[in-house]
Parts: C-alpha cells; sequence; structure tokens
C-alpha cells in the first residue's frame, strides 16, 4: 500500500478544541514574553541562523486577542466539520501539514522580496480548512454576516479573488495574502495525494 493513502483508524476526539487551546497557550506566553515571540514566529533572518522549526511554530503565534480570536472562531465553525469527517488524526496531519507548507512558501517568498516582518497566525492552515470544508461539503450554506447565504465553493472562490485583488493592490499590506492563497494550494493538493480526490469536481457539484 502506498504510505501517502495509509489511513488512520477514524476516531473523533475534539482535537480541533485541542489545538485551538494550544494556540491560546502559546497566545499568552509570546505576549509575556517578546523573546519567545520572535523565536517562533517566522523570521527569515532567524530561520536561517538556526531556528528551522519557525515555518512550523509560526501559525501558533498571532499578533494580538483580535488577530487570535477571529482565527480561532474559524477554526471552531469550520475545523470541527471537517474533522467530524476526516477523523481526528487525518484532520490533525491535514492542518500540520498544509500550515507548514504555507509556511515554506511564504519563507521563501518573503526571502525573494527581502521582506524582515515577523509572519504569525493560524490563517495559511485554517484558509486550508476552509477549502476543506468546501470540499467536504459542497452544498453546504454559509451565511455572510449571518444573513447572506453563499454555498462553501463560492465563498473560497470569493477569498481567492478577493486575496489575489488584495496582494496586487498591496492592501491591507500587514496581511501575509500570499500565506492565505498557499493554504488554500496545499490544500486543493493535499486531497488528490493524500485520498485520491479531484478537489475541483468536488466543488462542481450541484
Amino acid at each position: 500500500m502506498n504510505i501517502l493513502r495509509k489511513e488512520f483508524r477514524y476516531s473523533f476526539d475534539y482535537i480541533t478544541l485541542y489545538i485551538i487551546g494550544a494556540n491560546f497557550i502559546i497566545y499568552f506566553l509570546t505576549m509575556a514574553s517578546p523573546v519567545l515571540f520572535y523565536n517562533l514566529a517566522l523570521v527569515p533572518q532567524l530561520t536561517f541562523s538556526g531556528s528551522f522549526w519557525q515555518p512550523f511554530t509560526y501559525m501558533f503565534v498571532h499578533a494580538g486577542f483580535q488577530h487570535i480570536f477571529f482565527n480561532m472562531l474559524g477554526l471552531l465553525i469550520f475545523g470541527l466539520a471537517v474533522e467530524r469527517t476526516m477523523g481526528s488524526k487525518e484532520f490533525l496531519l491535514f492542518y500540520l501539514v498544509t500550515g507548514t507548507l504555507a509556511g515554506i512558501f511564504s519563507l521563501v517568498v518573503f526571502t525573494v522580496m527581502n521582506i524582515s516582518a515577523p509572519l504569525v497566525g493560524a490563517s495559511g492552515a485554517i484558509f486550508a480548512v476552509l477549502f476543506a470544508y468546501a470540499v467536504i461539503y459542497p452544498l453546504s450554506l454559509i451565511y455572510i454576516w449571518g444573513i447572506i447565504p453563499v454555498r462553501a465553493p463560492v465563498l473560497v472562490l470569493g477569498y481567492t479573488i478577493l486575496e489575489i485583488f488584495n496582494e496586487i493592490m498591496g492592501l491591507q499590506g500587514n496581511v501575509a495574502h500570499l500565506t492565505h492563497l498557499a493554504g488554500f494550494a496545499f490544500s486543493a493538493l493535499y486531497f488528490p495525494v493524500r485520498h485520491g480526490i479531484n478537489p475541483i469536481k468536488r466543488l462542481l457539484i450541484r
């Protein structure tokens, strides 16, 4: 059997809640220690100087309470649903792999563009989770602001267009738009590589 396709035994252990808890613990620790913040954030100069763990740990670091609150809210809403279908072990693998790959991609981009600002936040992994939600539940309706119904694949498309537009126009410069797009891209790759599923066909289900 292809090791990439080897399945875990299904269990649903609310691993999403543990991930959220880990994020909040690290948030409070890094707010109390600026040194820890920069050691765990993705800072290209530090990463290449030996802090090789940063493309992994950056996704557990956040810049402020609003930042972590909305990221964790998104993870709670979409993560539990995806985890329930994938199973907890598969979901944990998916979350960590896509988030880390988004971090590695961002490290390359930051290096090429000579960006020295630290990259923090779970957004890359959470965008991957949102994409997974749309693939798993393509007919699901998501209510924007609680009133506007939008199908999950349409929401993913809308976010993609918005992120590309913001990146091209240089809007909201403190947001790593390419990291968000990388989350979508690596999530799209995960399904065929790991599960042999064509995510595009799933997204086009009517």
